[in-house]
């Protein structure tokens, strides 16, 4: 019943228009007929013509969907496939060229990407502006947990997550989940890594620890959920990390590839239990980790196993939405695969979209394997077709646009939330 809801969902938004490429991608879904359906003629019964004979049937969703991306080109598909990090604190001539030429579809934000909350919205606003042409808005994105993962400029300090779960309260989770949510869209982010439904299982975590809302699988899950459906309820796309689960690892994937000798059995019952939840609550993004688990694949990788994409995330858990990789530049990738190399594999794994900390010269490599793998039929024009129509129907579901924001954004409001709530704990 829940993927038939989400699924319902999904082609419900298409019928409300979007960005095609013949119109560009400045308009949101919703913009082209919101009437939803042709106009009743002046005479005539409803569903015959003048002469009595049955009107054309309207296409169906999946059909309206399947023509956006059959109109574009396999550059523009590849292009979609991608989220790149950027240089600098304002747009250069290889950012304009990233967009206009490789078509990227989103971008991700560092801490040294943002100045001011004035300083990014001028820096979001003209990747809009240049993306216009393109078949579809971008996905402006950022790490925005709290705690510190955090990068939006002018905001108070935001607790980590181990903090918010150590009340208990779920409330106090939704409050800063509302708070990163609102944030976000006001400096133009449409997307937000967060929230972390790793299980902090492993004392000696160097990379997760107080980013995971606790210990125990009911903990995470409660106060993660309520943090996903706020970020959410603000417009703004969070993204459920580090599938299977970083919560157990010794090792900073940063710098290495971690291990994890669990079983797929262990997995089910401790690390997928938030997941699970979030993928029956509805989670749009999924982003996997780069943790080998060789008791499940031991040749590849979470974020580049076929085994741990399709087979469970897709098939066991059902999950129907976007999956990313973590960034592809961190060492437990770089120090073992060739970027080119573990970009192709992770698509042929399952994955929609490749994330690049790195510009245009990564972004430049990652396009180009991923064409010779089409051309090679390594990779089938079918394959990407799936990864695009996923990716296109959700920025239709959240009505993205490359419309700009107002370009002096007051975060008074948010940083006043962030106040009481923590002043209430």
């Amino acid at each position: 019943m829940r993927k038939l809801m989400l699924a319902a969902l999904a082609l419900s938004v298409v019928l409300a228009g979007g960005c095609g490429t013949s119109g560009g991608s400045g308009g949101t879904a919703g913009e082209t007929n919101p009437g939803n359906g042709p106009a009743s003629g002046n005479g005539g019964s409803a569903g015959t013509g003048h002469n009595g004979a049955q009107p054309p049937s309207q296409p169906t969703a999946e059909e309206l969907l399947a023509q956006r991306v059959a109109k574009m080109t396999l550059d523009e598909k590849l292009g979609e496939m991608l989220i790149a990090g950027l240089d600098g604190t304002a747009p250069s001539e290889r950012t304009k060229l990233m967009i206009q030429e490789q078509h990227v579809g989103g971008f991700i934000f560092y801490k040294n990407n943002v100045t001011t909350p004035a300083g990014v919205a001028a820096y979001v606003n003209q990747l809009k502006a240049w993306n216009k042409a393109n078949p579809a808005p971008l996905f402006i994105s950022v790490d925005q947990e709290g705690g510190r993962v955090s990068r939006l400029p002018g905001l108070r300090n935001i607790p980590p997550a181990r903090t918010i779960g150590d009340t208990g309260d779920t409330a106090y989770a939704q409050q800063i989940g509302a708070a990163l949510g609102e944030a976000s869209k006001l400096m133009g982010f449409n997307v937000d890594f967060a929230p972390v439904l790793d299980i902090n299982s492993n004392p000696d975590n160097p990379v997760i620890g107080d980013r995971s809302f606790g210990t125990t699988p009911k903990r995470v899950t409660d106060m993660g959920l309520a943090a996903l459906e706020s970020i959410r309820g603000q417009g703004v796309v969070p993204v459920v990390k580090h599938f299977p689960g970083h919560g157990d690892t010794s090792v900073d994937s940063h710098l290495e590839l971690p291990v994890v000798n669990k079983t797929l059995a262990q997995l089910k019952a401790f690390e997928w239990v938030p997941f699970q939840a979030a993928v029956e609550d509805g989670a749009d993004m999924v982003m996997v980790a780069h943790i080998l688990f060789p008791k499940i694949d031991p040749s590849h990788p979470a974020s580049l196993s076929k085994t741990i994409i399709t087979d469970e995330l897709r098939s066991e858990l059902g999950f129907q939405g976007v999956v990313i990789t973590d960034d592809m530049t961190m060492g437990a990738i770089s120090e073992h695969y060739g970027l080119a190399e573990a970009a192709v594999t992770s698509v042929k794994a399952g994955s929609d979209i490749i994330l690049l900390a790195h510009g245009y010269e990564d972004a430049k490599t990652v396009i180009a394997a991923l064409k010779q793998a089409v051309r090679e039929g390594s990779i089938t024009q079918q394959r990407i077709d799936e990864s695009v129509t996923r990716i296109l129907a959700l920025k239709q579901r959240y009505k993205l646009s490359d419309a700009a924001i107002p370009p002096k954004p007051d975060v008074s409001g948010v940083n006043d939330i962030i106040k009481r709530a923590v002043s209430a704990h």
